[in-house]
């Protein structure tokens, strides 16, 4: 399998997304000090679970990357990120603060005085954390947030995180086709679900070797589930597991993925238990209607509004907006969600090398709810599907 020669994100693409970091601000600074995990990730290559310890990243405009960690993560990130220098600081709260230390490891670098850009002014509530701002622990600096400057950054993905993500697409579509395999009247949700992520999970990492790693905190393996969308539940877009038993004449929607060295693709399915109503036929068909005019939409130069704009078009032309609940789309990659959104509010142009999921939906109280989603990528000359799974009706009726 070409699996094999899978791996990380390299040090060399790594170290320089740090350096052209400057190169995406709008205004010209000195440093950069990121609290966000992903963002840590993203230039680091420090996976980490974020508590209420702060952890920062220090890039210098030369790109010199300082890892400010607690003391607990002091080897970890020694032995798996890859920035010049890790810092460690004894415990949180502790006294000093860690903000204060912080603040002292700037001055020490020569940044007491400096024009810096940050993610968050001081670390985020996280787990309970409260603590002060960073600004205030810098009588001479001055302190600029950078973050959207940074997610288009990482939106545009590089050809090896563009690999990364279609083995994600890959090994997803394995575990849904195990999830649709198992799925039967009578049968549970929770242990369908366990079933085919275990097979699925259990196959891919016999296939990438003993050397893969997932590095993602949003999933781990290859997974496949219903996330509660069964049934008359599948007309709540962001259901909760219940544990249900699957029932002849169901509406289920699913979703389906793999972390793969850090990133993720997003491959979402609406299928029936038997042969579908009426109803059932008529709103499948008007969801695959709207992702096809997305799919047409999706060009580089376009705007993410123009996209929404054009399938909220169908909605008005059809009579549906009673059950419209969410826009078109997202970016993705590392985070399950990144920006820019495919929302008549993000007036920001597609460019290749955008990932995006694509999923207009329909839901309909006591019927269920109508959403197919694929991982996209932005081309030179328009989109590419990464995922690849039957989107047709035939394809997705179980047998009851």
């Amino acid at each position: 399998m070409i699996a094999q020669t899978l791996g990380p994100i390299s040090r060399e693409e790594r170290a320089g997304r740090a350096k052209e970091a400057f190169d995406h601000l709008e205004t010209s600074l000195d440093a950069l000090v990121l609290f966000d995990d992903q963002f840590i990730f993203y230039y680091s290559g420090f996976a980490f679970f974020p508590t209420e310890r702060p952890i920062a990243l220090i890039i210098t405009r030369d790109g010199q990357r300082v890892l400010f960690v607690p003391r607990l993560e002091r080897e970890h990130a020694g032995q798996t990120s890859e920035a010049e220098r890790v810092v460690d600081y004894p415990e949180f709260p502790g006294q000093p603060h860690p903000m204060g230390q912080l603040a002292d490891l700037l001055g020490e670098l020569g940044l007491e005085q400096a024009r810096l850009g940050v993610d968050h002014d001081g670390y985020p509530s996280v787990m309970g954390y409260d603590g002060p701002a960073l600004s205030g622990q810098l009588a001479g600096a001055t302190v600029q947030r950078v973050s959207r400057a940074l997610d288009h950054q990482m939106a545009l993905k590089s050809p090896a995180e563009v690999t990364l993500i279609r083995e994600s697409a890959r090994w997803g579509a394995h575990a849904h086709h195990l999830l649709q395999t198992y799925t039967r009247v009578g049968e549970n949700e929770t242990e369908v679900e366990a079933r085919a992520t275990k097979e699925a999970t259990a196959a891919m990492i016999a296939a990438l070797g003993d050397g893969y790693r997932g590095q993602n905190r949003w999933m781990s393996g290859a997974v496949a589930l219903y996330r509660g969308q069964i049934g008359e539940y599948s007309a709540l877009p962001h259901a909760m597991t219940t544990g249900a038993t699957f029932r002849h004449g169901d509406t289920l929607v699913t979703g389906a993925g793999a972390a793969i060295w850090g990133y993720l693709s997003e491959l979402e399915r609406t299928m029936f238990l038997g042969e579908a109503n009426a109803e059932q036929r008529r709103f499948f068909q008007h969801m695959l209607n709207l992702q096809d005019i997305a799919f047409d939409a999706l060009r580089p130069g376009r705007t993410c509004a123009q996209v929404d704009q054009a399938v909220r078009a169908y909605y008005e032309r059809e009579g549906l907006w009673d059950h419209w609940r969410h826009h078109v789309g997202h970016s993705l990659g590392q985070r399950i969600h990144e920006s820019p959104f495919l929302d008549i509010g993000d007036d920001r142009p597609l460019e290749p090398g955008m990932v995006l999921s694509v999923e207009p939906g329909l839901y309909v109280p006591g019927l269920g709810g109508f959403r197919h989603s694929d991982t996209i990528l932005i081309t030179a000359n328009g989109m590419e599907l990464l995922t690849d799974y039957p989107r047709d009706l035939d394809s997705l009726i179980l047998p009851a």
